[in-house]
C-alpha cells in the first residue's frame, strides 16, 4: 500500500504556516505586551485610589477568579477542534514553529 505523499506540497504548506505564524506571533507578542501594562497600570490605579480612601478593593475576589480560570483549564477532555489541528499537522506544524520564532522577536 502506498500513501501519496507529495514532499512539494508538505513544504509549501509547512512554509505558508511557518509564515503565518511567524506574523501571527509577531504581533501576538506585541498585544500582549500592550495588554499587561493595561492591565498592570489598572492595578496601580486601583491600589492608590484605595490608599487615597476613594475606592475600595476585594483583592481576595479579584485573585479568586484568576484561582477558578487556572483550576478550570486543568481539568476536562480535549475539545473537539484538537482532533482537526492533528489532522492538520502540516500546515499547524509550521505554523507554530513560526509563531515561537515571530513571538521570540517581537
Amino acid at each position: 500500500m502506498q500513501v501519496g505523499i507529495d514532499p512539494q506540497q508538505l513544504g509549501l504548506e509547512f512554509g505558508s504556516g511557518a509564515l503565518i505564524g511567524g506574523i501571527i506571533g509577531f504581533a501576538a507578542k506585541k498585544v500582549a505586551k500592550l495588554l499587561a501594562i493595561i492591565v498592570g497600570l489598572e492595578l496601580a490605579l486601583f491600589k492608590f485610589l484605595e490608599s487615597r480612601g476613594i475606592m475600595s478593593v476585594d483583592w481576595e475576589k479579584l485573585s479568586a477568579g484568576i484561582l477558578k480560570t487556572g483550576e478550570a483549564a486543568q481539568g476536562g477532555a480535549p475539545p473537539s477542534w484538537v482532533a482537526t489541528l492533528l489532522s492538520t499537522l502540516s500546515i499547524s506544524g509550521g505554523f507554530a514553529g513560526g509563531f515561537m520564532v515571530g513571538f521570540k522577536k517581537g
